[in-house]
């Protein structure tokens, strides 16, 4: 009994240990993402798997590097920006982010609102849009960034389920080595 509460305790408190990095992670999964994925699935099967093998160590980089900024500096990329280079290249790289978040915002939100047309087919997207643009506005300007971080960190265990889902499925583990290790690009359903 002892032995499992120390275990229990052990888990809460590196729970509580984890900060924002978790959110931050998991953020990949944001709607527009999902819906990326989804629709590059639907078109194309499998047959793209390959290319997690070349983009994951370069993903893994920026990030690494980001998170080294970050940490030496204690501020964002556009704080550094703007303490170690002039104003015109500050300027520069939020004139060419700037649209890059809008729109992935916007993404996001539209794919948020698809689903809830999904789910409640009699409704239309845009109404599901609207209405969670609404709440995503009123929870941030009334909520403290502390509580929001908390319930984020504890919808990210939703995540887990990427982990389970390959092992509902029988031989999806031989496709999926095949597909790896014996790929031939076929462009014709892409031209």
């Amino acid at each position: 009994m002892k032995q499992k509460k120390s275990l229990i305790s052990r888990l809460t408190n590196g729970w509580g240990k984890i900060g924002p990095g978790l959110v931050t992670g998991a953020s990949d999964d944001d709607p527009s993402g999902i819906a990326t994925y989804s629709q590059a699935g639907a078109a194309f099967g499998l047959s793209t798997l390959w290319t997690a093998i070349v983009a994951f160590p370069l993903m893994a980089a920026i990030q690494q590097m980001c998170a080294r900024i970050g940490l030496v500096t204690s501020q964002g990329l556009t704080g550094t920006l703007k303490k170690h280079y002039p104003k015109p290249i500050l300027y520069l790289m939020l004139l060419f982010s700037f649209p890059a978040i809008i729109m992935n915002i916007g993404a996001d939100i539209a794919g948020m609102g698809a689903v809830g047309n999904l789910l409640f087919p009699k409704i239309e997207a845009n109404y599901f849009s609207v209405i969670f643009t609404i709440i995503l506005l009123g929870l941030i300007v009334y909520l403290p960034y502390q509580k929001i971080a908390s319930v984020l960190k504890y919808l990210c265990i939703v995540m887990l389920v990427y982990f389970i889902v390959p092992f509902l499925y029988k031989k999806i583990l031989l496709r999926l080595l095949k597909l790896h290790l014996f790929q031939q690009l076929d462009l014709t359903r892409v031209l």
